[in-house]
């Protein structure tokens, strides 16, 4: 194996590791905990599985010249559709395109070499043009990011976490209650007199 199709080989299975952990953040949660505001800025899980679903359909799609067969919303649209669940969507149709979007993606990954020119749009120019690699490394980031994003979210609501299934640990809610305790304490120490709550 050459050494850029190992790169590539290593990058695409991190990206299709991370697809499934953003994914698995949904098992077992009802539909309005799947979909329901957790930030001020209304960040759900299963909106964020939507986004990454569309980034990656824009970024392995359009960008080397291999339209996504699946319609899109405008890029950045105004109302930010694609970060959240209209009330016409439901989880299997959003789950369900962001895997058909993993195959899509797949079969652009597997046909071009990681130089392979692409072009971005919606990037400012001078500097719209970029690489496979480039896009792996970029979509990648952004899974992992949004991953960690729905790791908090999913922590959040109902105290699971982990990566992935194989990994997760029943919660010792004693043991969390008195962590938490124990950085709480630290964290006031820190701030000192004047900073204290």
């Amino acid at each position: 194996m050459t050494d850029d199709a190992a790169m590539k080989d290593t990058l695409h299975g991190r990206l299709r590791r991370d697809r499934k952990a953003l994914l698995w953040k949904l098992d077992g949660l009802s539909e309005y905990d799947a979909r329901r505001p957790l930030t001020a800025t209304g960040t759900n899980l299963l909106g964020l599985v939507k986004h990454v679903a569309t980034v990656e359909a824009r970024y392995f799609g359009e960008v080397f010249a291999r339209p996504s067969p699946e319609p899109l919303p405008p890029w950045q649209d105004s109302n930010g559709e694609d970060q959240w669940a209209t009330e016409d969507e439901n989880r299997e149709q959003i789950t369900s395109f962001y895997e058909r979007t993993w195959a899509h993606s797949d079969a652009t990954i597997t046909a071009l070499p990681l130089n392979a020119p692409g072009h971005v749009p919606w990037w400012p120019d001078p500097h719209p043009n970029t690489t496979l690699f480039a896009a792996l490394l970029h979509v990648l980031g952004e899974t992992t990011r949004h991953a960690g994003h729905a790791d908090i979210l999913r922590e959040t609501l109902d105290g699971r976490t982990g990566v992935r299934p194989e990994y997760e640990q029943p919660a010792d809610e004693e043991a969390r209650a008195a962590h938490r305790a124990k950085l709480e304490r630290v964290a006031r120490s820190a701030a000192g007199p004047v900073e204290k709550r």
